[in-house]
């Protein structure tokens, strides 16, 4: 029986489960939502994952929800070949990664610089009342007022600042790690790996790579992950090329000012 994925082409999260996948040799159907047009939130995707994020993963009768669970479950169900470490400790250092992400590297660190630099833009071109109406059904609370701050006042929102701060801190630590061992867990790659995949990604296509210039072991792990097969299959087969452009273009425009706020925590 075949996988089937309901993701998004240029989402974190899915470039997560579709590297993961990827890594695995795994086979899927895919099923894309266009999240700037409200897919996510429609009732039927909505049955499915009642959050209205993506990626969702179905197997079979199975419905398996969250990016890092569902590198988990796939780890669980498919461990040909394996991406967890055989010992207790190593896969207790994987999980501390990958909650990590869960626990506000994702939610605020990434997806504030990203709206805060680049996405906020394709909301703001829509003009009232649709922008707001777009913030209005995003159903976490919390998420849809961080939404509104940083769509409306960008790199001045509220947490773009800590945002950049938190990016400083994970990088540090990951070059720390990385002096240590190969990977991120020990040395050979692990789901760890394919879960910080989309994050190095996203700083590279927001052109503020900048933030590891001074990380030569960040720098060199992240060159390996683009070399592998399951980068190809799992990003860039799936680039939108309008939002590369935009990334690209407002990321060199914010540079500037990130640049200087760098410079201020060290």
């Amino acid at each position: 029986m075949i996988l089937e994925l309901y993701h998004n082409n240029m989402s974190s999260c899915a470039q997560k489960a579709r590297v993961a996948l990827a890594e695995k040799h795994l086979q899927w159907k895919s099923h894309h939502l266009d999240l700037r047009a409200g897919d996510q939130q429609q009732p039927d995707y909505l049955k499915l994952n009642p959050k209205g994020v993506v990626p969702t993963l179905i197997d079979g009768d199975l419905v398996i929800r969250e990016s890092n669970v569902i590198l988990e479950y796939l780890e669980d169900a498919y461990p040909d070949p394996p991406m967890r470490p055989a010992d207790a400790y190593g896969r207790s250092q994987v999980r501390l990664w990958n909650q990590r992400l869960a626990e506000g590297h994702h939610d605020i660190a990434t997806s504030t610089l990203s709206m805060g630099i680049a996405f906020r833009h394709q909301y703001l071109a829509k003009g009232e009342p649709e922008c707001g109406e777009l913030i209005e059904n995003v159903p976490d609370p919390v998420k849809r007022e961080r939404r509104r701050d940083v769509i409306y006042n960008g790199t001045e929102a509220g947490e773009f600042r800590l945002a950049v701060t938190m990016w400083i801190s994970l990088l540090n630590d990951m070059e720390a790690a990385l002096g240590q061992h190969e990977w991120l867990v020990g040395d050979y790659y692990t789901i760890a790996d394919a879960a910080y995949t989309p994050y190095l990604t996203r700083l590279d296509h927001l052109h503020v790579l900048g933030f590891i210039d001074d990380k030569p072991r960040v720098t060199d792990w992240y060159a390996r992950i683009k070399a592998r097969p399951s980068y190809q299959l799992g990003i860039i087969e799936w680039l939108d090329h309008g939002y590369l452009a935009l990334m690209n273009e407002k990321g060199d425009e914010a540079w500037p000012k990130i640049e200087g706020m760098i410079g201020e925590a060290a």
